[in-house]
């Protein structure tokens, strides 16, 4: 028992460790971190909207909540403050003639209360400005104003919380693995991208980046170097028509990093796959842009991806998901460099070729008839 269960606490610690740190997760999060920013946090201040925008929901309720009860406190302290430079509280025993600047205020409770009523504008008519001082109405003007600014920017603020295109890019999914297998005669990376609505994305594009330490010739190391991968469907790359699951490609070529890499060789290597779907969204007219990684531990060598679409007998087509990550095993070269020395080989079977040793030569024939 004891011997099982340090099995599989070495195990564990093993996998920890060959645990790569990631740049971008599978949900498209980026795994970033900014320190010593010179520049002071109220900056952000600055594009006040984008940061409220950008906030979580918890901290955004906080602001909205804080916002609203403190403008009601705060106008109602103004209010409290007016009716005691005029003497209209029960303490200071007004006159039967007495016309207060806001009528039925008898304490904080009651100045809060119809600071409430105003900036919402709910209008009981107990409690009302008079005409009798130009600071209450002065007032007046300038708390419904606020109020109405307050009210747009938080409102605005969570309308566009809710209707932002990143929640579009949840009902995009990629596959789990991406797979190197042999297509239409090239060897080729291979990824599977789904559409969970109906719902187009217009212009779509799929592109890619490569992420890796690279050394300079001049001897500078250049951590998250890019280098472009491109991906194509056999429709193109751009306008797909991505109402069912796609399969993507990216050609292993002589200008493809993974050129000079092999089966036996992937997992040492030190990578991360970026994949990025740029589209507009058909219900919003909104830009919206999805993407996930993959790591060597993530690209299996020699398999391809299992059917999905099939056809029914009503004549409908059904996509299965539960085969959208599926992957079988085909043959394939263990490198790009030996299909390619393959397909010289056969060509060159087909062909003849010159021996430069072989000489021609003449023989004169003589003829030892005699007439």
């Amino acid at each position: 028992m004891f011997s099982y269960l340090r099995e599989r606490f070495t195990s564990h610690l093993r996998e920890r460790s060959r645990r790569r740190a990631r740049l971008v997760s599978k949900d498209g999060r980026c795994n970033i971190e900014f320190g010593n920013v010179e520049q002071s946090r109220f900056v952000f201040l600055i594009d006040i909207w984008t940061t409220i925008l950008d906030l979580r929901w918890r901290y955004k309720m906080t602001i909205f909540i804080s916002a609203f009860l403190g403008s009601w406190f705060l106008f109602g302290l103004l209010w409290y403050v007016v009716a005691y430079i005029h003497k209209d509280l029960p303490e200071f025993n007004p006159s039967i003639n007495h016309t207060p600047c806001v009528e039925n205020i008898n304490g904080l409770t009651s100045a809060f209360l119809f600071s409430l009523e105003t900036q919402v504008t709910i209008g009981y008519g107990f409690r009302c400005v008079t005409e009798q001082c130009a600071t209450a109405i002065f007032l007046l003007i300038f708390q419904s104003i606020l109020g109405v600014i307050i009210n747009s920017f938080m409102c605005g603020a969570i309308l566009a919380k809710i209707s932002r295109s990143k929640n579009r890019a949840k009902t995009i999914t990629f596959s789990k693995n991406a797979v190197i297998s042999k297509r239409g005669g090239k060897l080729c990376l291979l990824i599977r991208v789904a559409n969970l609505r109906k719902s187009l994305l217009i212009g779509s594009h799929i592109y890619g980046k490569l992420l890796k330490t690279t050394i300079t010739p001049e001897g500078e190391t250049i951590i998250l170097d890019q280098v472009n991968i491109e991906f194509v469907v056999d429709a193109g790359n751009e306008n797909l028509f991505f109402i069912s699951p796609l399969t993507i490609y990216h050609v292993i070529d002589k200008n493809s990093p993974f050129f000079h890499m092999a089966a036996e060789t992937l997992l040492q290597q030190d990578f991360e796959l970026v994949v990025f779907l740029d589209g507009t969204v058909e219900a919003t007219s909104a830009t919206c842009q999805v993407r996930t990684s993959y790591i060597p531990e993530e690209v299996l060598w020699g398999y391809r991806f299992a059917p999905i679409v099939s056809k029914t007998k009503e004549g409908k087509y059904r996509v299965d998901f539960q085969n959208f990550s599926k992957t079988v095993a085909v043959e394939t070269p263990h490198c790009a460099f030996c299909l390619y020395n393959e397909k010289e080989a056969k060509a060159k079977e087909k062909k003849g070729y010159d021996n430069p040793g072989f000489v021609l030569s003449e023989v004169n024939e003589t003829s030892d008839t005699k007439m």
